[in-house]
């Protein structure tokens, strides 16, 4: 972000000259400003073949002369300021350092660029923000012509879309411009920022501009600007457009290029352009008041500018000069924390000659003068590869403080901290010291593999400490051995002939016994008797004592200079984060206010923001239409790197004791805090109301329209219809696809059930009457039940298919409900079909007419019968599912699974038991997904038009609806790294030659599937389930368990 050189400092020579350099520092991935500028002179300007120069493989670097690095800074160069001189005038963009994506095409884009500046005065930032305005109206208008509906397009039921209570108001993400939200939202949420927009008020003279282009596309994107604060302030809309902001942004510049090009630089160029806005009110309110010399005042400038001293020296001379920054660009490669970021950022090269007058080496250091009320942080998390000739994105850890105190920074205290910068670099030297002695203790040895030293001695003296007990190898050979007088068979002629006379010369009746003799260095040698274990062969009581007696002392010795290093080393990393924590460092204290996250790789990706709400002490998601509630714990995860391809981009701070950047406005006259619509002017007001009658009377539609619907249906269901004919018979193996069936049709698999219990207790209690029969037959029935859900059944045994009983037993469902399922049970007309079930019937019937409404809670009955329905629902979908999964019909098989998953977590939230494992129907979820992802990019890879259609279709329809599902749960770690593992399948195509259409196709569905930012819309309509009995779905869900048993979980 820069001030615009035309409003703070006469000729823009030197901005283009710092802007071709950035374009060379971001495209090469070089930093050293010698190489940069030289390239540039060598190439008379010519930014192509400056990039062909620092690009090629075999060039040579040019070696420069020192003094081209500090040119900059020297008497005689524009951009030296000397001390006491008017450095206010003076602007240096610093934001060129880092730009966070780099996949522009640069070298054919460069030469483009330059032309077009020279014939129509428009930078190249600017055409290409224009592309990527371009390419999201495009993708927008793009996406209201496809004919197969999209996940996040807006619901048509407007009470979905309604803002509920206080609720902050999400954007709309039209096309590719989540980077859009997440900014805005930074800004809207900063109170000062908000009120200065809303108030902004036209120039009088506005009739008679534009004067130039700035100001012909400025006022009417701050007068759109204007609009879109004031509806996220009173909007009833859950999320608000704003297309006609970014319609405004993309009117304002022309280009036929619908390539997707570098998004960041929108945050740059969001502020240049308020800046300019705010500037042309500024110089007619200056204008107006007649005050000669007084320089009008940018608020803009005021809130998001600082300034800094540059104190340098080259060979001996010193210099100084002011410079004005925006946002501060910091490196992440190499550093663990924003401190180590800041600390590097304000030292460049040597510094020690700025202590010595004789010391010829050179360096500078920045300490800051000013610092903006808001105080915004652009950290480089791109590099470009120049091995593979594409940007990467640095995926390091890099921690950031809620709070940060930057009085080490500024110059009123450089000579505090620059003592202290010199304490903590002598104690990280002794650090090292430390940490070396540190380890030679814990990797002792001079070999390849190191021990503990500790532990050296310790083995030392376990092995000085062992007796020996010895074996032989020929005792090993025991009943193998051979007879006596014979040889054994494995010695060699050689030994044999040592052994005297062959036994043929001996008597046979007194055969001579000899023993082995063991001749040195020859492969017949026999080793001597060895120990079982590692053990001294020879060592006395006295010398066994004495070692141990060392060995002790060395070990005590050894722990406690261990103990001593790592106390004085954790001591002295201590006392270097308390360098600066003594009362006078921390009068600058910074809080943390905004975010902006980036997810995916350097070439595509997802922007959102965490806002921390000042007023309510918490953080906020904002992720385009979501808005939701967060924790530090989320922003750290999302946050810092190095956990997935999610990091923060841009950190803005506001000074903490700035109260006015965050406080509400309060009305003067009665002293109350105004809130909502009492904050905006009359226009803005009169402009959120007309907008909220439209959306009032759309609910008032929506609701007509479904008054309406209830009537007609009314009337049809009083129409008398003809008796329907009695369905055929379905074959068996092939379930007919009806509605599942009701209460009344599962009871009917309960027949022989009942029928059982009741000859059990006609069996017991022969002469006793109905009444008494069935409540023995009840309790037999209770009992049954009762056991079957105390037991712990295998997987493909699931009790609860059943029997409701037994689903109402494991969830503790109240006494009253399992009486009255029971009656109901035995009073079913299923039991009329002999005369003793008959008078059962009849018994439990009059018994279910006797129970008094107050004694049952017919709400809470009938709830737990349609959780019992729900649960055969979700055992069927996912049944059906596994199924298709088996026979590899993946496509059928997801959506199965899907609802087998939406439907389990709904019932998992009532109770443990109320469903099935969450984690094996999250296995197949994902397995699914996974091979779909598979099976389309083998399609796109095939080049074939027609495949490549086909797999695009897979992920726009089956792959990309499905992605929020698998993100809705953070902690789900499983789901997460499946998506990134789909979403890296398809970038890693980002850096491969490719047919243009195919380039074309890729370009606009990846944005798709990065962002997976919008709300979870419902599928069409869910599958058709086959209508099963109790005795044939406990059957297949049998059978389909114990075939995944058999199968390899895949890691599940």
């Amino acid at each position: 972000m820069t001030v615009e050189q035309n409003v703070l400092q006469p000729g823009g020579a030197a901005k283009h000259q710092q802007t071709f350099l950035n374009q060379l520092r971001e495209i090469t991935g070089i930093n050293d400003i010698q190489v940069l500028q030289q390239a540039l002179k060598d190439s008379n300007g010519n930014l192509e073949l400056a990039v062909a120069f620092l690009t090629a493989k075999n060039a040579k670097v040019p070696q420069l002369e020192e003094a081209t690095y500090y040119q900059t800074a020297l008497p005689g160069n524009d951009r030296y300021i000397s001390v006491g001189s008017q450095a206010d005038t003076n602007v240096i963009d610093l934001t060129g350092d880092d730009k966070d994506d780099l996949q522009r095409a640069i070298a054919l884009s460069l030469e483009e660029s330059n032309r077009a500046f020279r014939e129509t005065g428009i930078t190249d930032e600017e055409q290409a923000i224009s592309r990527v305005l371009e390419a999201s109206i495009a993708e927008n208008k793009a996406s209201l012509k496809r004919t197969h509906p999209e996940v996040w397009s807006d619901s048509p039921n407007p009470y979905d879309r309604k803002r509920q209570d206080n609720c902050p108001v999400g954007l709309k993400n039209v096309g590719n411009t989540c980077w859009f939200s997440a900014v805005i939202q930074s800004l809207f949420n900063l109170l000062e920022f908000r009120r200065l927009v809303l108030n902004f008020n036209p120039p009088a003279n506005a009739q008679d501009l534009p004067r130039n282009q700035k100001e012909h596309r400025n006022l009417p994107f701050m007068r759109e600007l204007r609009y879109l604060f004031a509806l996220l302030v009173g909007s009833k809309r859950k999320y608000v457009d704003p297309s006609r902001a970014v319609e405004i942004l993309k009117d304002a510049f022309k280009s036929n290029d619908s390539q997707q090009q570098d998004v960041s630089e929108f945050t740059h160029k969001l502020l240049d352009w308020l800046e300019d806005a705010f500037q042309i009110k500024a110089e007619e309110e200056s204008s107006c008041s007649f005050r000669d010399g007084e320089k009008p005042k940018n608020p803009m400038v005021e809130l998001f500018y600082g300034r800094f001293l540059a104190v340098g020296v080259l060979e001996g001379k010193k210099f100084e000069n002011t410079e004005m920054f925006g946002q501060y660009p910091l490196q992440v490669n190499g550093f663990k924390d924003l401190h180590e970021c800041l600390e590097a950022a304000m030292i460049e090269g040597e510094i020690e000659s700025l202590h010595s007058e004789n010391s010829a080496k050179s360096g500078q250091e920045h300490w800051f003068t000013e610092l903006p009320p808001v105080l915004t942080f652009e950290l480089s998390r791109f590099e470009f590869n120049q091995a593979l000739g594409r940007p990467e994105k640095i995926h390091n850890k890099l921690e950031f403080p809620p709070i940060l105190y930057l009085d080490r920074y500024m110059h009123k205290n450089r000579e505090i901290t620059r003592i202290k910068r010199d304490e903590i670099k002598r104690l990280k030297e002794y650090l090292t010291v430390l940490q070396q002695r540190l380890e030679r203790y814990l990797s002792y040895g001079s070999g390849p593999k190191r021990f503990p030293l500790v532990d050296v001695l310790q083995y030392a003296l376990e092995f000085a400490s062992s007796k020996p007990v010895c074996t032989s190898p020929v005792d090993d050979l025991g009943a193998s051995a051979p007879a006596s007088g014979t040889l054994p068979p494995q010695l060699p002629p050689s030994t044999i002939e040592q052994q005297g006379p062959s036994s043929s010369d001996v008597p046979s009746t007194s055969p001579v016994q000899r023993s082995v003799i063991h001749k040195p260095f020859t492969q017949s040698r026999i080793p001597p008797d060895l120990p079982m274990h590692p053990a001294p062969r020879h060592i006395t009581e006295e010398e066994l004592s004495v070692l141990e007696g060392c060995l002790h002392r060395w070990r005590t010795e050894v722990e406690n200079d261990t103990r001593d290093l790592q106390e004085s080393i954790s001591r002295i990393h201590r006392t270097i984060e308390l360098m600066y924590s003594d009362k006078t460092m921390v009068q600058v204290p910074y809080r943390l206010h905004a975010v902006l996250v980036h997810e995916g790789q350097a070439n595509a990706g997802h922007y959102w923001a965490y806002i921390y709400d000042h007023h309510q002490n918490r953080w906020m998601k904002y992720n385009d239409i979501s808005v939701t509630k967060s924790t530090w714990e989320e922003l750290e995860r999302d946050s810092f790197g190095g956990y997935r391809n999610a990091s923060a981009y841009c950190l803005m701070y506001i000074n903490d004791k700035e109260q006015y950047l965050i406080q509400e406005e309060f009305n003067k006259e009665t002293g109350q805090m105004l809130v909502g619509m009492d904050t905006l002017p009359s226009d803005l007001r009169d402009y959120v109301k007309e907008d909220n009658k439209r959306f009032e009377k759309e609910l008032e539609e929506w609701d007509a329209e479904l008054a309406q619907k209830a009537q007609q249906e009314k009337l049809l269901s009083q129409i008398p219809r003809a008796p329907a004919p009695s369905p055929a018979p379905v074959q068996a193996g092939e379930p007919e696809y009806l509605e599942q069936p009701s209460r009344t049709d599962i009871s009917k698999h309960l027949k022989e059930d009942s029928v059982q219990a009741i000859n059990k207790a006609l069996a017991e209690q022969e002469d006793r009457g109905p009444e008494a029969i069935m409540d023995t037959a009840i309790k037999l029935e209770y009992t049954r039940l009762l056991k079957l859900a105390q037991e712990d059944p295998p997987p493909e045994c699931d009790y609860r298919l059943r029997h409701a009983i037994v689903y109402f037993i494991q969830n503790q469902a109240p006494k009253k409900i399992i009486e009255r399922t029971l009656l109901e049970q035995f009073g079913d007309h299923n039991l009329s079909f002999d005369e003793r079930c008959r008078n059962i019937m009849k018994v439990a019937q009059a018994k279910l007419e006797m129970i008094k409404p107050d004694e049952v809670n017919m709400e809470e009955y009938e709830r737990w019968h349609q959780d019992y329905r729900h649960f055969r629902e979700t055992t069927m979908f996912l049944m059906v599912g596994l199924e298709f999964f088996q026979k590899k019909s993946y496509m059928e098989a997801l959506l199965y699974l899907i609802y087998a998953y939406q439907n389990n977590k709904e019932l998992l939230s009532k109770g443990p038991y109320r469903g099935h494992d969450e984690e094996l129907i999250s296995h197949y979820r994902r397995e699914c997904l996974l091979k779909l992802n598979e099976h389309a990019a083998a399609l796109f890879e095939s080049g074939d038009d027609q495949e490549v259609n086909n797999g695009l279709i897979i992920m726009n329809e089956l792959i990309v609806p499905c992605l929020p599902l698998l993100l809705v749960d953070e902690m789900e770690e499983k789901d997460i790294v499946a998506v990134e593992d789909m979403r890296n399948r398809w970038c890693s195509y980002l850096g491969q030659e490719m047919e243009p259409n195919l380039q074309e196709k890729l370009t606009d569905f990846l944005p798709k599937l990065l962002d997976c930012s919008t709300e979870i819309k419902g599928f069409n309509d869910p599958p058709k389930l086959p209508s099963y009995s109790t005795h044939e779905l406990c059957e297949r869900y049998a059978r389909i368990m114990l075939s995944l048993s058999r199968t390899p979980a895949d890691g599940r």
